[in-house]
């Protein structure tokens, strides 16, 4: 986080102070050439802020470089007639590409964008070139002016830009403007021509794609043809790259309606977005909730759940979830599946105090929005993982992905990654942390390479449940002898307390007598469901199948609901 604020903020001074400085060059002294060489610098430099930072607002630097480029022009080729007017003519173009620049872009961002379809956004496209194209042609006429070349071709060029984008990204914006509601597009229609049976719906705050990257190739195992529909754009490269389903970004509830197409009948959702209503308006679909995890968070008890058509749960343990907090909902909303994405998870039946080198998965949860869900033993890891050390175990360090968002969680997991970097290097022990953990190992690598879990209260508890083997759990609530009750999966577990000072304690059992071995196998089937390991996966398949055929037998396909106001 912070070498990416030192980047930014280099690249700032770098093109606003090359800006400032080639205009004042240019337009207070006789140094035309240096001036000019500066103001080609600038606009490099402006480029490589937007490499940087895509979002930066940056008109104010180019229109100081077209000014001083034109002025350093003036000096340089001074004859009048024609070449003045063409100079004239170039200069208000260019600010005029300059000043539309950013507006088009706003616009071309909320056009329908897709991959795996066949079809390509040219609004968008030619947006995002725009500026580049801009800083090329500032490249050019200051190249021109050095050389005292006339000015008429960086017009031409100058024009045939501004006709290129408005030939591909304003005339096609206007147009769409001009549409009705649900107008047919070609996304519309490739659509049409692909026939997707269901739709996997995604709204989340940036970091989030992990939640639809878990169930893709399970939706793609339904066999069924499918889309996914993003709201966010910055989604797509990674989701797209990781399915050859068609991946559609509607970045507007009205756009929602030209990708539901009349072959859907279900939508599957992965958490409780707030924008999931914009997809829930199309009564004839059957809604569904998969959920990103099962854990004993009230999150995974959210009384939103009541708006879905059906909720799919891993076992009966997430339905007495709801219960037990207070949120009603029907009984036949609710379908176990069990957790599919368990089925890869090794399951261990012999005790761990047989094992000589034992490895332990540290999963340290994030924050969360508020403090009633803050659930992140980082403040104590450190404590933590010394008494792992101290036992002479191997650690792999998986950190939430929403950590870094935290500054002081930030900060609380570099100082744990670095004492673990530092007794890798004095003892050789090969611990896991940081990227080759998070990136080139999955969560089920991270839990098949170990032997023991300790974990705050999350969704990787009942994922490691499926193997077998012992964990802990860190009661950062300091709820005592009550944390079971709210936490129950905690109870087939052994508990931490909130300052570590049963550390010791824990890591006894943890790591070897294990006295809760025989509880873990019966709170696994009110967990996970009562499925056979070698076809675990079926129960979700098989009730997916049953809901996507149900629906297209029974349901007439309706015109849509009004789309909403965002």
């Amino acid at each position: 986080m912070r070498g990416d604020l030192v980047r930014k903020l280099t690249v700032r001074c770098l093109s606003a102070g090359l800006a400032v400085l080639s205009f004042l060059v240019l337009a207070l002294t006789s140094a035309e050439l240096p001036g000019l060489a500066l103001a080609a610098a600038g606009a490099v430099a402006v480029w490589l802020e937007r490499r940087v930072n895509p979002r930066a607002d940056l008109v104010a630097e180019p229109v100081l470089l077209i000014a001083g480029i034109l002025v350093g022009y003036a000096h340089r080729v001074p004859e009048a007639g024609w070449n003045s007017v063409a100079l004239a003519l170039t200069g208000v173009a260019l600010l005029g590409l300059t000043l539309t620049e950013r507006p088009l872009r706003d616009a071309a961002e909320l056009e329908v964008r897709s991959a795996n379809l066949g079809v390509r956004s040219s609004p968008l496209l030619v947006a995002d070139r725009l500026g580049p194209a801009v800083l090329v042609l500032l490249v050019v006429l200051a190249g021109m002016a050095a050389l005292t070349l006339p000015v008429w071709p960086a017009l031409v060029l100058t024009v045939l830009v501004g006709a290129a984008a408005t030939v591909g990204a304003v005339g096609p914006i206007a147009l769409r403007r001009l549409r009705p509601s649900g107008g047919q597009s070609a996304v519309t229609h490739a659509l049409r021509r692909h026939q997707p049976e269901f739709l996997l719906y995604f709204s989340a705050p940036p970091g989030s794609e992990y939640q639809v990257m878990m169930w893709l190739p399970y939706l793609e195992r339904i066999g069924r043809p499918f889309m996914v529909l993003l709201r966010e754009p910055n989604f797509l490269p990674a989701i797209s790259a990781a399915t050859s389903a068609p991946v559609v970004v509607c970045p507007t509830p009205r756009s929602i309606d030209e990708a539901i197409v009349p072959s859907l009948r279900v939508a599957f959702y992965v958490n409780h977005g707030a924008k999931n209503s914009h997809c829930i308006r199309f009564a004839h679909l059957t809604h569904i909730q998969l959920h990103h995890g099962d854990s004993d968070k009230a999150p995974s008890a959210n009384p939103v759940s009541a708006i879905f058509d059906r909720i799919f749960v891993a076992g009966q343990a997430a339905i007495d979830r709801y219960a037990r907090n207070g949120v009603t909902i029907p009984r036949e909303k609710f379908a176990i599946v069990g957790r599919p994405q368990v089925e890869s998870i090794a399951v261990r039946r012999e005790p761990i105090r047989d094992r000589a080198d034992k490895v332990v998965l540290y999963t340290p949860t994030w924050t969360g929005h508020n403090a009633d869900v803050d659930h992140c033993s980082l403040p104590v890891g450190e404590t933590l993982v010394r008494g792992l050390l101290d036992r002479g175990v191997t650690v792999i360090l998986r950190a939430h992905p929403y950590t870094s968002q935290n500054p002081a969680s930030a900060r609380q997991l570099a100082r744990i990654e670095q004492l673990l970097a530092e007794h890798r290097t004095s003892t050789g022990r090969q611990h896991v942390f940081g990227a080759d953990a998070a990136k080139k190992m999955t969560l089920v690598d991270c839990v098949n390479a170990s032997d023991a879990l300790v974990s705050d209260v999350s969704a990787v508890i009942s994922d490691y449940l499926y193997s077998g083997k012992p964990y802990a759990v860190t009661d950062r609530v300091g709820e005592g002898d009550r944390f079971v009750e709210g936490f129950p999966l905690a109870g087939s577990g052994y508990v931490l307390d909130s300052q570590m000072s049963n550390l010791d304690d824990v890591l006894d059992r943890l790591l070897g007598s294990d006295p809760l071995a025989e509880v873990r196998w019966q709170t696994r089937t009110r967990y996970l469901g009562d499925f056979p390991e070698q076809r675990y996966a079926d129960g979700f398949l098989e009730e997916a199948r049953r809901q996507v055929d149900g629906a297209r037998a029974a349901r007439p396909v309706p015109s849509p609901r009004p789309a909403p106001v965002s």
